[in-house]
């Protein structure tokens, strides 16, 4: 019998949306949710976009210092409530953040595509089991996102196999680590949940 706690919903499922890791969580308990969170994720996503293109562009291996440079600046917004009227637009931009980081890299470093898209693949379906379980009032487990290294240790394991020349390797790795841990934390959560038809019918009496 699989037997799951489950995580009551907080106030703002936005946070939940972010995928934040160990990382990006410290530097936000740094100023401790009194930096909005919306204009470190712009200027992030945007500083991450200027290293790339100066890395495809061949300007020494300067992309691989994009993690970095995002996790400073996006990560100091992660203990904000995100109840401003545009805080919803975070997780978006750090999905294209994270996902263009991958996907520039890989195909810079020539990593087959087939595991560019298997890595990619991985990454999206956690986000997007996460936010329709969400919607379905069930929150992911508190350790999810750390096990999962977050968008920030995710970012930080593809740029050290930049750095030292194993960048096909690690996609390899957190291919088939990230696919294992999502399946099968989702399919474990999942069954421990019972249907709501199923609920329903008990508590009708007769």
């Amino acid at each position: 019998m699989i037997s799951v706690q489950m995580t009551p919903v907080p106030r703002s499922a936005v946070v939940a949306y972010r995928d934040d890791g160990l990382l990006a969580r410290s530097m936000g308990l740094l100023v401790v949710g009194q930096l909005p969170p919306l204009p470190p994720a712009l200027v992030g996503a945007f500083v991450t976009g200027v290293l790339l293109v100066m890395g495809v562009a061949s300007v020494d291996d300067v992309a691989v210092f994009a993690p970095a440079a995002a996790l400073l600046l996006a990560g100091s917004g992660s203990s904000h409530r995100h109840d401003g009227r545009l805080d919803w637009l975070v997780p978006p931009i750090l999905r294209l953040t994270e996902y263009g980081f991958v996907a520039s890299i890989g195909f810079a470093r020539s990593v087959p595509p087939l595991l560019i898209m298997a890595l990619l693949g991985a990454m999206a379906f956690h986000h997007y089991d996460t936010v329709y379980r969400v919607r379905q009032h069930v929150y992911p487990p508190r350790w999810l996102p750390i096990a999962g290294l977050g968008w920030d240790g995710r970012m930080l394991v593809i740029a050290a196999g930049g750095l030292f020349g194993a960048v096909t390797a690690d996609f390899w790795v957190l291919a088939v680590y990230l696919w294992g841990l999502f399946l099968w934390e989702s399919l474990t959560s999942w069954l421990a949940v019972p249907r709501r038809a199923e609920v329903a019918g008990a508590a009708e009496p007769g």
